[in-house]
């Protein structure tokens, strides 16, 4: 894959465990699985997105929901993630541009919103 992301992605976290555990189901996935997970993400994104247009709170329960639902995603389609990691995830959404910029695609204020929420989510679990 050429994709620029992919090569920085692997880059920054090669050498750790995520990735190798990224890289080992991924590898697995068929065209229905990428199919699967591309729309279970875009559904993910379009309920975050219509929480932050109803005013739902970041850090309430609706969008903590929502976190814990993406936290999930990412440890049965990609590596064990756990609350803190994902906080950290969270923060890497306004942090860094490219992962800023994916999120503000779907909705402006998206990347601060899922950051807080993410974060928030992580405090609630402890």
């Amino acid at each position: 894959m050429d994709d620029p992301d992919v090569a920085g992605a692997e880059q920054r976290w090669g050498d750790t465990e995520a990735w190798a555990q990224s890289q080992a189901r991924t590898g697995r996935c068929t065209k229905a699985d990428w199919l699967a997970i591309r729309a279970e993400t875009d559904d993910l994104e379009r309920r975050f997105a219509a929480a932050l247009a109803d005013g739902a709170p970041a850090d309430g329960d609706r969008a903590m929901d929502l976190a814990e639902e993406h936290r999930q995603q990412i440890t049965r389609r990609y590596y064990d993630c756990p609350p803190e990691l994902h906080a950290a995830l969270g923060r890497m959404y306004t942090d860094d541009e490219r992962f800023t910029a994916y999120h503000e695609r779907v909705a402006p204020g998206l990347a601060a919103y899922v950051g807080t929420a993410c974060q928030a989510n992580a405090a609630r679990q402890g």
